[in-house]
């Protein structure tokens, strides 16, 4: 939302700069986003200057060019001028050495002292278009004026200069939605008085149209008033109107619509203006309208209706839908000299369903759907009429309407001194407390030593509770005035936060999907069958669902893995082969203690890992790849896998156990044929799954990393004949544990089963890569740890070095 400073000092004296309003303000709980400043002339005319003409003679090198000497205040000038109506004696706009210049169409370029076919020139005599004032460039702009020599020009074009506040409005300052919401809260935090003038009367001045209102729910909407107005011009705004619309990056239409812009953003109420000779048989209804009925908005698209939008309509139809949007047809036009223009207060609640059901969000319903002051709509009516008598010759041709059955209320809050007291967390004199509350518009009744009676206007529909009236009263006490307590207690400082698991899941989510993976998204109620056919689910801990839609959605799924076999078998299907896939999802299961659910991350690998091409050959996937990914996120979350065991039975044909301790973690493998045909996949299928509630329960956040080290890495080999027992896992956890810090990698490079080594044994040739983060290795040290390697080896897994 963004607010005018000029605008402010309209209705409070305000002596502040722009940053320091910025300040209050954002310290009070209107957050300033930022803070712009606004020219209406690109540049603002800087270094343009009025001046005169005092001679004015052919160029002696170019017949299309003119010498001319021109007094500018400071001094006379000598400008060589190309306009055809250059003469002397004229006063024009001169740009002088060092400004610069914002054409209309084109880059901004700078007035440079310049040599013109041998002729000196020393500024330059302006077409509006080179100074961004219109399009014309036919001549230099000729000026009927008695200004002084060296008048700026900005004070001739009346240039205005602005700062713009851009607030980050939350949903709930519904009140602050506008110029005057804002100037209420400067009231408060600055102990100015707000300058609001009062209603004037508004006599009939001549007989117009008759209009007649109706409002057939005024649950839908409780207020609603309106006049005629005859005998108006529509034509462009006047500048101050233009000027101030362009600051707030609205464009200027015409006199009528651009005034009731200007009363939305400056009172906060939305105006609407109909032309009142379009408004069939001079009825306006307020009601909804049968759904299906077709209504053409401003836009110009046809839309049809639910039948639970507030509509304004004639006799024939929609003229409007209320507070969203206008109709094609009703609106105002070049052609219009007669308005019935609204102001209304209408239920957030219908605003909100017809902005929502048609996707139209506007400045209107903006405010609308928050909630407006229902005791505002007569006043900025009023407001309008008085501009629009001022702008576009409007006469006011009826008495205003003003339907207002069940005047809303204002809240009536009882407040605890106590209370304020004990949730500021600081004590606060009860003088203190009234002044600010008074300031606010807040009523102070009924008080005594131990509290009393807010009264509050229903504008301020966020503050209905004591503990809103409290948090006013904060808000312009100042947070920042409110010491922290020195006996610091848990409850409410936590010394450290808790993980974000929904970003542990988005980093996870990105890391995969930056390694070509797609995700999945299934649903969770699956068939009953899996469970029963597959040889490793059991069928009585599937949570069944009562009313199931189908026998194939009668259970809550067990596992992530058939799922996504269905998701692989529809992409197989269609001719997609080669497949890596992921999915965070939870699974259900029924036991004796009750019903449980858990979070797991499956992965699928389906296909071809590299298609047929001329750089390398078509190669499938294999369990290095499927297990790599895994490692990458163990390896991301700082996860360090306890043990490794074979597995040989369902789901899988052959795979591997992940555990942590004595908790399994997941669990990796070929997907065995009879599970694939289940799903009626065709071809081979990798599939890991791992606890996801279990990894982000151990995780320690996600992995940091730090500097390159700047010191050379060396690498050593060893050959070791091993028992054909031993895994590879079990030599990394000796290596890591044995070579500390300086062993960064570990890599195999060879494997050999044969008759040249023992039955029963196999040989790992091993590569270790040493670096040190804060010294160059030196001999010394490679062999001192590579001697801890060897004795590791030989202690811990009967490892033979073969040399």
């Amino acid at each position: 939302m963004k607010i005018s400073i000029n605008r402010l000092k309209n209705y409070i004296p305000l002596t502040e700069s722009p940053d320091e309003i910025a300040a209050l303000l954002t310290r009070s709980g209107l957050e300033v986003e930022g803070v712009e400043e606004f020219v209406s002339i690109a540049g603002g005319l800087e270094g343009i200057v009025i001046g005169e003409v005092l001679t004015c003679e052919k160029h002696p090198g170019a017949d299309k060019l003119s010498l001319t000497t021109v007094d500018i205040g400071t001094g006379v000038v000598p400008i060589v001028c190309g306009a055809p109506n250059v003469a002397q004696g004229q006063k024009v706009v001169v740009a002088t050495v060092g400004a610069k210049l914002y054409p209309s169409e084109g880059e901004p370029f700078e007035i440079k002292k310049a040599k013109i076919r041998g002729q000196v020139s020393e500024g330059m005599i302006c077409a509006e278009d080179e100074i961004g004032l219109g399009a014309s460039h036919a001549g230099i702009m000729v000026l009927d004026t008695d200004l002084p020599n060296g008048t700026p020009a900005s004070e001739y074009f009346e240039v205005s200069r602005d700062h713009i506040l851009e607030i980050g409005l939350t949903p709930n300052r519904a009140d602050a939605a506008s110029h005057l919401g804002v100037a209420r809260d400067l009231q408060a935090l600055l102990g100015k008085k707000i300058e609001l003038a009062g209603e004037t009367a508004l006599p009939v001045e001549k007989a117009g149209p008759t209009i007649s209102v109706e409002v057939q729910n005024a649950a839908d909407c409780p207020r609603y008033a309106g006049v005629v107005l005859t005998d108006l011009k529509v034509a462009p705004s006047p500048q101050w109107l233009q000027n101030f619309l362009r600051s707030l990056d609205l464009e200027p239409i015409n006199n009528v619509v651009d005034l009731t812009n200007f009363i939305l953003h400056d009172l906060g109420q939305p105006l609407h203006a109909f032309d009142a000779d379009k408004i069939a048989d001079g009825k306006v209804i307020v009601g909804k309208l049968p759904k299906g009925t077709s209504f053409v908005t401003l836009d110009g698209k046809e839309r049809k209706l639910t039948g639970d939008e507030l509509m304004i309509n004639d006799a024939q139809g929609g003229m409007c839908i209320a507070g969203v949007f206008g109709g094609e047809h009703s609106g105002v036009s070049d052609a219009t000299t007669s308005i019935f223009l609204e102001s209304a207060y209408f239920s957030p609640d219908v605003i909100r369903k017809g902005s929502q059901v048609h996707g139209l969000k506007t400045d209107a319903s903006f405010r609308f759907e928050r909630g407006t002051d229902p005791n505002m709509p007569v006043y900025a009516l009023k407001k309008a009429v008085a501009l629009l008598q001022e702008i576009a010759g409007a006469k006011v041709a009826s008495e205003i309407v003003d339907l207002y059955p069940e005047p809303v209320q204002d809240f009536v809050v009882e407040v605890a001194y106590g209370h304020v007291n004990r949730l500021i967390g600081k004590k606060i004199q009860a003088s203190e407390v009234k002044s600010i509350l008074e300031s606010l518009d807040i009523q102070v009744v009924n008080e005594t030593e131990a509290g009393f009676t807010a009264i509050v206007k229903p504008y301020r529909v966020d503050v209905t509770r004591e503990a809103d009236i409290i948090e006013e009263v904060l808000r312009i006490h100042g947070f920042h005035q409110v010491e922290l307590s020195e006996n610091l207690r848990t409850d409410y400082l936590a010394e450290h936060p808790g993980k974000d698991l929904n970003k542990l899941q988005y980093r996870m989510t990105e890391m995969l999907a930056g390694q070509g993976y797609f995700e999945l998204i299934t649903n969770s109620l699956t068939k009953p069958s899996y469970a029963e056919k597959s040889g490793y689910l059991d069928p009585t801990a599937n949570v069944e669902i009562y009313n199931k839609l189908s026998e194939d959605l009668g259970v809550m799924r067990q596992t992530l893995l058939f799922s996504g076999l269905e998701v692989l078998a529809h992409n197989i299907n269609r001719r997609q082969t080669d497949l890596k896939c992921f999915e965070f999802g939870t699974v259900y299961q029924k036991t004796a203690e009750g019903y449980k659910e858990g979070r797991r991350l499956a992965i699928f690998h389906s296909g071809n890992r590299s298609s047929e091409s001329w750089i390398e050959p078509e190669r499938a996937f294999g369990f290095a790849d499927i297990y790599a990914t895994v490692e990458r996120i163990l390896e991301r979350l700082n996860i360090e896998v306890g043990q490794v065991a074979m597995k040989e039975s369902a789901p899988f044909t052959y795979g591997l156990t992940l555990k942590l301790g004595e908790k399994e973690l997941g669990s990796i493998g070929l997907v065995d044929e009879k599970i694939l045909k289940l799903a009626e996949v065709r071809q081979e299928v990798w599939f890991a799954e791992l606890d996801w509630d279990l990894l982000t329960k151990k995780a320690s956040g996600l992995k940091k990393y730090g500097e390159i080290s700047k010191f050379p890495e060396v690498r050593r080999d060893l050959s070791l004949v091993i028992d054909k027992a031993v895994t590879y896992d079990q030599v990394k956890s000796v290596a890591e544990k044995a070579g500390g810090k300086l062993v960064k990698r570990i890599g195999v490079f060879d494997v050999y089963q044969g008759d040249k080594i023992d039955a029963g044994k196999k040989a790992y040739a091993l590569s270790f890569h040493l670096q040190d983060q804060e010294n160059t290795l030196t001999d010394k040290v490679i062999d001192k740890t590579m001697g801890k390697l060897i004795q590791a080896f030989q202690d811990q897994v009967g490892a033979i070095i073969r040399s």
